[in-house]
């Protein structure tokens, strides 16, 4: 049986969201020389979107501060020639460590995972996992669909990695 692993590479009870059928899955990583806690309140601060991921137009939460299971935020991102808005809520959140965020209603639904794993004071790893079910005409090209979502993935990663190691280190 397929069994999703949290953090530390323990099993959790979740299957992870590609076991339900979900034809579009991709794991990237990036080091960041920047401390890990620091990372992760920016990775996991979703309104941070527009200033590292190529597609975001906007990106806001709907539920008030703190971040935590059940938060709610509202984005729209363009992704192969057309504006996909996506209603998302956190499902998991360790302060310092990992969020999960679902999407609860689009047209591209999709899973996110991003990880953030202290290697020193100041350096850490990120890790995102990215999985979906594309619809609509994008589901017909579900094999080209997973190419531009994986090198787009990996290069918004590559940015934030930019991003938080250039010399003005954007915070909150």
């Amino acid at each position: 049986m397929l069994m999703e692993r949290n953090i530390v590479g323990e099993p959790t009870n979740r299957r992870p969201a590609y076991a339900y059928g979900r034809h579009l899955q991709t794991t990237t990583s990036v080091e960041i020389a920047r401390p890990a806690f620091d990372v992760f309140d920016f990775v996991a601060d979703m309104s941070n979107n527009t200033r590292w991921q190529k597609g975001m137009r906007t990106c806001s939460w709907t539920s008030g501060p703190p971040i935590a299971v059940g938060s709610i935020y509202e984005q729209t991102a363009r992704f192969a020639g057309r504006d996909i808005v996506t209603t998302f809520e956190v499902t998991e959140f360790e302060p310092g460590a990992q969020i999960r965020i679902e999407s609860i209603e689009s047209t591209f639904p999709l899973d996110v995972v991003r990880r953030v794993i202290s290697l020193e004071t100041d350096r850490c790893r990120v890790v995102a996992d990215v999985s979906g079910e594309p619809g609509g005409l994008m589901k017909l090209l579900t094999p080209l669909t997973k190419r531009m979502v994986s090198r787009s993935v990996i290069a918004d990663y590559e940015r934030l990695k930019t991003l938080l190691e250039s010399s003005d280190r954007p915070t909150q």
